[in-house]
């Protein structure tokens, strides 16, 4: 087995042993970055130069690991994907790579993402598209991308991620590994760039649970730079997780899993679906108890109007900041409104100039109430909804989307009527700040798809207990994308 295929734990054995080095470690996923590059384009930056560290109790301790481009690193070029941003370097390290970086977590390169965290493709990004390393006809969603690409293709054990949709969670079912995140505010948010400030979440895509933990443990921590973190120092995720969930209640949402509500469905879906009613099955082998409920389908149908308008509305007033006058390259004009217009316009790529123009719209005083603030007002109704159910149950379990990977050519894509809440659902989990996990659920057509929990606020260690137990009952933890095991 290469080394950068095993889990963390395994990892830091070996190191403790001395079977491996951090050299030989960071030399191995350094090889094997540049050969995913050329494969799939997962990458802004490779750090060449990263240096081993001394191995320490520390789980994560002289380990390798990808950090998505929306995070500041000092003195490592950080662009969010975005040609505005092309050669920014800053001079301050984002708090939840630094919580890392003291543990002795070695960062080797910085991930593509869709341009500043906006899009769920994976190909808006400055640098190019990033292809599945499963099917490289195929994406692998975003914005976290070329993180999930990374981890899939075995370069290391986990790569950070931010989620404001879906993130992390749905690159992580196409690429058949598990996206973690947490409770909204468990991992500071300084220094990681600004998408839209009332959902946008750290995490991590690792290849299996315990591995999640770990990280987030790692990363996590009250932060004075950011007033939304709290102190979770009493929350011990890793030493938690045991897979102890007889009695464990779990529902899911009929009007998204019925069938019969996809008249035009297609094999892949009506696959996708019967697979997930067998992970039920799975779920009360282990002892919990599986209900399906009922709702709305008015406010299921809301939801991914709601998530546009609620974070084109907050991109527009965080990214007013890039002029090209504070920092990033400056653009040519008569005077500084000329510079200013020039760099918006031609530094970034239509679907991004297509959201400030929403979120400009729906924020101007004649239309405010009309769509900003109804947005606001059915996400209220749609996390109420939400919280009744954690009233009575654990965790709500949903499938990932309608199947595996899109085509990146979408006119190969066959359309679904009715599919849009059942493709968009995770972002509930963003609208509550609920913790919320995707595991890998098995394949269709050989690629994979996967299947998602969501719990309460602070209910971290139930999330993740649940999505250990379910991922022990099944064989796809610690899977390597097909065609991944070259030698490097």
């Amino acid at each position: 087995m290469k080394n950068c295929f095993k889990s963390i734990e395994e990892l830091h054995n070996d190191l403790v042993n001395g079977v491996v080095s951090s050299s030989d470690l960071i030399k191995e996923s350094l090889e094997r970055s540049h050969k995913v590059q050329e494969d799939c384009n997962a990458f802004v930056t490779i750090m060449d130069d990263a240096k081993s560290v001394e191995v320490n109790d520390n789980l994560l301790s002289g380990i390798p690991y990808g950090i998505k481009d929306n995070y500041s690193t000092k003195g490592n070029l950080s662009t969010g994907s975005s040609n505005t941003l092309k050669d920014y370097v800053p001079f301050f390290t984002a708090t939840a790579v630094s919580n890392l970086e003291k543990l002795g977590a070695v960062g080797v390169n910085k991930t593509v993402l869709d341009e500043f965290g906006m899009g769920g493709t994976g190909t808006t990004g400055h640098t190019g598209v990033v292809l599945n390393p499963w099917d490289k006809t195929r994406m692998c969603a975003g914005s976290s991308a070329g993180s999930a690409c990374a981890v899939a293709s075995g370069v290391y054990p986990y790569a950070l991620g931010s989620d404001t949709g879906d993130s992390i969670r749905k690159p992580a079912a196409y690429c058949g590994i598990v996206g973690y995140k947490p409770t909204y505010g468990m991992i500071s948010r300084y220094g990681l760039f600004p998408f839209a400030s009332s959902l946008d979440t750290c995490g991590v895509l690792t290849r299996n649970v315990r591995d999640a933990a770990i990280v987030v443990d790692g990363m996590k921590g009250i932060d004075s730079n950011d007033m939304t973190s709290w102190d979770s120092s009493n929350i011990h995720l890793f030493d938690s997780i045991d897979g102890n969930v007889k009695g464990k209640k779990l529902c899911y949402v009929k009007e998204l899993c019925d069938i019969n509500n996809y008249p035009d469905a297609t094999d892949e879906l009506k696959e996708h679906l019967s697979n997930f009613m067998n992970t039920l099955d799975k779920c009360k082998e282990l002892g919990m108890e599986v209900t399906e409920v009922s709702i709305d389908q008015k406010l299921l149908n809301a939801v991914g109007s709601v998530y546009v308008v609620i974070s084109c509305a907050e991109a527009t007033s965080n990214m007013s900041n890039l002029t090209g006058i504070s920092f990033g390259p400056r653009a040519e004009g008569n005077n500084y409104r000329d510079m200013m217009k020039n760099y918006r316009t031609k530094g970034f790529c239509s679907l991004i100039k297509r959201r400030f123009v929403i979120g400009s719209y729906v924020l101007q005083a004649e239309n405010k109430d009309r769509y900003f603030f109804n947005a606001q007002r059915a996400r209220r109704l749609i996390v109420d909804e939400w919280k009744k159910l954690f009233k009575e149950y654990d965790a709500v379990i949903l499938p990932v989307g309608s199947g595996p990977a899109k085509y990146l050519d979408d006119s190969k894509n066959k359309k679904i009527s009715n599919i849009e809440p059942l493709e968009e659902h995770l972002q509930i989990g963003n609208f509550g700040g609920f913790p919320s996990i995707t595991i890998p659920n098995g394949f269709i057509g050989g690629l994979p798809v996967g299947v998602n929990i969501t719990g309460n606020c602070y209910d971290d260690v139930n999330v993740l207990n649940i999505a250990y137990a379910l991922e022990s009952s099944m064989d796809y933890k610690n899977q390597i994308a097909r065609g991944c095991d070259y030698e490097v």
